[in-house]
């Protein structure tokens, strides 16, 4: 069944038996491997084509398959590493980094989910007189983002004033999360004049609004590859995958399923439930904090994709990841 699989995906052709009587692995007779691939047909394993005396792999074939290799039956050799290099790059930047090399090393569509920022805390909070009326509130959050608002006043600002809320601001808020209620929590003071509580006020949407109009970042790269070399043939599935594309929350719910794995996570054609991915695969894993997953990176390709090389690429892009967002976290 391995060389049955593993002869169609580097070829795309049924396999029939004297292709595999000519493997110098295998032993068995053309006879033998023609029984043998018989029950695997009545096994659900094998497909017959009627145009063609070979056979092909099944969704289940497939999934015999991945299992194997889950179970370390079958060890892939001469693989090549995905060579991450994230240390100290900001989030948005090693998610970009991560879907361009795993799409470039898979030859399939990656995708990479950022972690929601309202799991981030403020690092720096720094408040800047640019004019006698115009101040600028930066905000610098533990994954890296930048934030910036500029506030125009009506009267020139006391300078004294400014300053006295960038050390209150950045003293009060590092290391609080983005939820409004810890905000004001963090805010209220008893001891503040009516004049600092008024400016703070005015300057408190933009913290605020970080959390309210958050919503998950995808980075995806490899869309070409996947509707190219004739990989996905049929034009209403293309149609219907573009959609999915487009509307991220149907795809964000089929990533979060990778969450819930303990390794990686294989969906092979009819094993998904969207009909855009009917038949193509999805192999995912999460990856984040020893405690808590906080995003997923994955690969959707063709059924007959290589999946040893797919399995191990998002395996270690995930292991990668989590070191970083580690580091990034706990600073």
């Amino acid at each position: 069944m391995r060389k049955v699989v593993e002869a169609y995906t580097e070829t795309g052709l049924p396999v029939g038996s004297k292709t595999l009587a000519a493997d110098p692995d295998i032993v068995a007779g053309p006879s033998t491997i023609r029984n043998e691939l018989s029950m695997l047909e009545e096994n659900g394993l094998l497909a017959h084509p009627h145009t063609s005396a070979g056979r092909v792999p099944t969704d289940a074939g497939h999934r015999w398959y991945v299992d194997q290799l889950s179970s370390g039956s079958l060890v892939p050799a001469g693989e090549r590493p995905l060579g991450l290099q994230l240390i100290r790059r900001e989030v948005d930047e090693a998610m970009r980094v991560t879907s361009e090399t795993l799409s470039q090393v898979t030859n399939l569509l990656a995708i990479v989910s950022a972690p929601p920022i309202d799991t981030a805390t403020i690092r720096h909070v720094e408040v800047l007189l640019l004019q006698p009326q115009v101040l600028m509130v930066v905000v610098i959050t533990s994954t890296g983002g930048v934030t910036k608002r500029v506030f125009t006043f009506d009267r020139p600002v006391d300078p004294g004033l400014v300053g006295w809320a960038a050390q209150f601001l950045d003293e009060r808020l590092t290391g609080v999360g983005l939820g409004a209620r810890m905000l004001h929590l963090r805010l209220a003071d008893n001891s503040l004049t009516i004049n600092e509580r008024t400016f703070l006020n005015t300057l408190l949407p933009i913290f605020t609004e970080l959390a309210e109009t958050a919503e998950d970042t995808l980075y995806v790269d490899g869309t070409a590859r996947l509707i190219g070399e004739h990989r996905v043939q049929d034009l209403a599935q293309i149609n219907e995958l573009m959609n999915m594309l487009e509307r991220r929350a149907t795809l964000l719910g089929l990533l979060r399923a990778a969450l819930q794995e303990p390794d990686v996570l294989v969906r092979i054609g009819s094993e998904n439930q969207a009909p855009a991915l009917q038949s193509l695969a999805v192999v995912g894993a999460g990856y984040g904090l020893p405690t808590r997953k906080l995003g997923t990176v994955s690969v959707i390709g063709p059924v007959r994709m290589d999946y040893p090389r797919a399995i191990r690429s998002v395996r270690e892009a995930a292991h990668e990841l989590s070191r970083f967002i580690e580091d990034v976290y706990g600073s």
